[in-house]
């Protein structure tokens, strides 16, 4: 199974990913491109911008979950 996948079963579960959650359970250092490669295969993915610790990350969810 593909890092785009697992990171899809784990959004269709209703669960949000960070990139720091795609590394520690996918092993995914680039997030946003398997992001990207779901919404190219006409996933409805949102992103909401977070602040932790006076940083902006980016929090992706399967709309619609």
């Amino acid at each position: 199974m593909s890092q785009a996948q697992r990171i899809l079963a784990h959004l269709k579960k209703g669960e949000s990913i960070t990139p720091m959650e795609a590394l520690k359970l996918f092993g995914c250092f680039r997030l946003a491109s398997r992001i990207n490669e779901l919404r190219d295969c006409g996933y409805d993915i949102e992103t909401r911008i977070k602040r932790i610790h006076g940083k902006q990350i980016a929090e992706y969810t399967l709309k619609g979950k």
